[in-house]
C-alpha cells in the first residue's frame, strides 16, 4: 500500500449486492410495504403528503438522493390521477428547497425511470428521483470499482432533513 492509501468501507451495500432479488419479489412491493408501516424513521420517510411520500433512497446515487413515491401502486405517471401527479410535482419543489437548505448543492438531477429499458429498478411502482449534485462529485470509484462514495450516513441525512422540515412547520 502506498502512503496515504485509504479504505472506503461500505458495509451497508452488501445486503443489496448479495440480496435474493427473486424471493424479495414474493414479499410484495418494497415501496408499498414500507409506506404501509408506521416506522418512518427506520424507513427514512422524510415527509408524508396526502397522495405521496418523500423518502431517502436506501441505495443512493449521491448523498441526499430522495424519491417521491405515490401511495398508489402503478407502473407509470399517466396511470395516476391528476391530484396525485400534482402533489408529486409540488413535492419535487419541496425536495429542491429542502436539499438546497440542507446541503447547498450546485445542481440537481430530477427524473423518472419508467420501465426496465429506462433503468427502473422497481418498475411496477413509479417514483420520481431527486438527486443533489455538486461540481466535481464524480470520480473514478463508480467506473473502476462499481462503488459510489456517499460521505454521510443515511441516519444523519434523515435527521438533518427532518429537523429542517420540523423547524419550518414550527414557524408556519
Amino acid at each position: 500500500m502506498s502512503k496515504g492509501f485509504q479504505r472506503l468501507w461500505t458495509p451497508w451495500r452488501m445486503a443489496y449486492i448479495l440480496g435474493d432479488k427473486e424471493n424479495k419479489q414474493d414479499e410484495g412491493c418494497v415501496f408499498c410495504v414500507k409506506l404501509a408501516e408506521d416506522r418512518d424513521a427506520e424507513n427514512y420517510v422524510v415527509w408524508r403528503g396526502m397522495y405521496c411520500a418523500l423518502v431517502l433512497n436506501l441505495y443512493p446515487y449521491n448523498n441526499g438522493h430522495l424519491m417521491i413515491i405515490p401511495y398508489t401502486h402503478v407502473p407509470s405517471l399517466e396511470d395516476l390521477p391528476v391530484e396525485v401527479q400534482t402533489e408529486m410535482m409540488t413535492t419535487v419543489s419541496k425536495s429542491l428547497r429542502l436539499l438546497r437548505k440542507a446541503m447547498q448543492p450546485q445542481g440537481f438531477n430530477v427524473g423518472v425511470n419508467i420501465g426496465r429499458a429506462a433503468g427502473a429498478g422497481i418498475e411496477s411502482h413509479v417514483h420520481i428521483h431527486v438527486v443533489p449534485r455538486w461540481e466535481g462529485d464524480t470520480n473514478f470509484m463508480p467506473v473502476l470499482a462499481e462503488t459510489r462514495v456517499i460521505p454521510e450516513w443515511l441516519e444523519d441525512t434523515y435527521a438533518n432533513l427532518t429537523t429542517i422540515l420540523d423547524s419550518e412547520n414550527d414557524q408556519a
